[in-house]
């Protein structure tokens, strides 16, 4: 037998994934929060983070049932900015806090997830709306004056996600949690290219993920109503699947392509104007296009869901879309379908137009 040739290169190939340990998905999941905090076992005090209106709709419930175990604090706060962010890790500090309870939408959970890595300590993300796949991600977006700045945040240990708390949120949130999902299918045709062209590393198993998490709403298009809980339930799944496959990939790009560079584009532009799914679906359609896929598959899907597929929709002009397509090549070193120089005026007037998004 031959020895081994100890001059052989070791192999070097490594990979890190963290996952959320608990997922309650159903009907009043909110009344099992303090069991999940014992069942990880967590230290004696932790922090709710939440806003005004979400610690009515779930954070007096998730503090009144927890606080007969912990030691529990709640700070009240806003979007998620830089200015926030300090606040919570402050008050995390001072009050001790072994894990930290994000409840409400996609600010309040960013900025737990993101305190919660600077602290290296655990959080539970309890959403009470999901308009976009940010639930179960190790991914945040935090508010600068150059738009919107995705950065790198630590993954949920759990998510409490009450499908009758969310069923009371605005549907429209719904809407656009749904619409950043089915994004997915753009941000994957976009991964896929690069791949062709500049052999970028991809990962099929995060790409399957994603992808099912975007079909899957696609299929169920028609049965995503207001005011119908089942709908809520048939969103959640995927939304978290959505979540995993950035966890797997170890990056945004399973679920961010050039979709989501027009809506941080249109972010700057016409700031804290629409929902960052809304603008990230409308952006699909035309990427979609660009790729020469089926766009019109992806705004049936949208008109079916009640998420937005054109410009006057979300409050926009014909030039705030031109603008933003011309725009969306320079906010994010990210290889796509908008290659090394980005769409023209002229390119861009004419995909809005041929999708009827202007």
């Amino acid at each position: 037998m031959r020895a081994v040739d100890d001059t052989m290169a070791v192999f070097s190939k490594n990979k890190s994934m963290e996952f959320p340990r608990i997922v309650e998905i159903r009907h009043n999941a909110l009344d099992n929060v303090a069991d999940v905090c014992r069942t990880l076992q967590f230290g004696r005090n932790g922090l709710i983070v939440t806003g005004a209106d979400t610690y009515q709709a779930a954070g007096k419930k998730v503090e009144d049932l927890v606080s007969e175990y912990y030691e529990m604090s709640v700070i009240l706060t806003g979007n998620a900015t830089s200015e926030n962010l300090e606040k919570v890790e402050i008050a995390a500090r001072e009050t001790k806090a072994s894990f930290i309870l994000g409840v409400g939408g996609g600010s309040k959970i960013d900025l737990s997830k993101m305190a919660a890595k600077e602290l290296n300590i655990p959080f539970i993300s309890i959403p009470t709306s999901v308009s976009h796949d940010g639930i179960a991600s190790d991914r945040a977006s935090i508010k600068t004056n150059n738009g919107p700045n995705s950065v790198g945040a630590t993954s949920p240990i759990g998510i409490i996600a009450d499908t009758k708390v969310i069923n009371e949120a605005p549907f429209r949130f719904l809407a656009a949690g749904c619409a950043d999902v089915i994004s997915n299918l753009t941000a994957l045709e976009d991964w896929e290219f690069a791949n062709r062209i500049c052999d970028e590393e991809i990962s099929s198993s995060a790409c399957v993920i994603a992808r099912y998490a975007a079909e899957d709403l696609i299929t169920n298009s028609k049965a995503i109503k207001p005011g119908l809980e089942e709908s809520v339930w048939l969103v959640l799944k995927p939304i978290v699947a959505s979540g995993v496959s950035m966890l797997i990939a170890g990056s945004s790009r399973p679920t961010s392509g050039a979709e989501h560079m027009f809506s941080h584009a249109l972010d700057i532009i016409k700031p804290d104007n629409a929902l960052h799914g809304e603008q990230c679906g409308i952006g699909a359609i035309m990427m979609m296009k660009l790729h020469r896929g089926n766009w019109m598959r992806i705004r049936e899907a949208l008109r079916e869901i009640g998420a937005p597929t054109t410009a006057e929709e979300i409050n926009c002009s014909s030039d705030d879309i031109i603008n933003a397509l011309v725009k969306a090549r320079s906010v994010r070193d990210r290889f796509t379908i908008l290659g090394d120089r980005g769409l023209t005026k002229e390119a861009a007037a004419k995909v809005a137009k041929d999708t009827g998004v202007i």
